[in-house]
């Protein structure tokens, strides 16, 4: 019998599309980016075939961010949904989507969220989902309000929703985040543009469905992950 091959190393996305390690205008990214050339490392057979999620994984209830508690979260009530597709258009089937937001004020239920906005009891924020057979995912939550940080004067996040696309393997995680269309605060974001191209920030900004909207109940946003090629959705380094 024949030994298995070598696993193949992952590598970084489309350096055209996704940000660069060093922004200088995003401050955190001078303490964190690389100081001395990246080196390859071969990885693991089991770091590049595992873990496996299906909907056993993965809570029915998961999806929907507005049914966990006792009462209604506070805050615009919104359906965010899209595909997942490949760089030729053809859908990720049954593959784990994870998102985390803060709350409509602005906060994360996270010890090191010092803002001075109220925490919802009824809203944690995260919530996961698997793909359909068309690479289809949904989350029912709340809007996201803006919040302060520390990266200039009067900085402020536009409100954002992160997205986490986990593939067959921990080493094929991929995370962006994605934005609402006419966010006034998007035009000193640094970490919205640390992505290269217009073109390319554009694809991060998620567009008003009403097709899909509930009629008094939510309005619907749509957001399709493209993973590679020219019309790949940037990914967070």
């Amino acid at each position: 019998m024949s030994a298995p091959p070598d696993p193949v190393g992952y590598r970084r996305g489309n350096d055209l599309v996704d940000a660069p390690y060093l922004v200088p205008e995003f401050k955190s990214t001078r303490l964190r980016a690389p100081r001395q050339p990246l080196i390859s490392l071969k990885h693991t057979l089991s770091e590049v075939t595992g873990p496996i999620f299906s909907h056993r994984s993965v809570s029915p209830d998961e999806h929907d961010l507005t049914t966990r508690h006792e009462a209604n979260p506070i805050g615009q009530r919104i359906i965010l949904g899209g595909r997942v597709l490949d760089n030729d258009g053809r859908p990720v089937r049954n593959t784990l989507v994870e998102m985390w937001q803060a709350n409509s004020a602005g906060r994360y239920i996270h010890k090191w969220d010092r803002y001075q906005s109220p925490l919802d009891p009824n809203f944690d924020g995260v919530g996961r989902c698997i793909t359909d057979d068309t690479g289809a995912y949904q989350f029912t939550t709340i809007k996201p309000g803006p919040y302060p940080f520390g990266n200039h004067y009067n900085a402020w996040r536009p409100a954002h929703i992160h997205l986490s696309v986990f593939g067959p393997a921990f080493v094929t995680r991929l995370v962006t985040q994605m934005y609402f269309p006419g966010d006034p605060l998007l035009a000193q974001d640094p970490v919205f543009n640390s992505v290269p191209g217009s073109r390319a920030r554009e694809r991060l900004i998620c567009r008003f469905d009403l097709e899909t909207t509930v009629p008094d109940w939510a309005n619907s946003y749509r957001f399709d992950i493209v993973l590679r090629g020219r019309d790949a959705t940037p990914i967070e380094s």
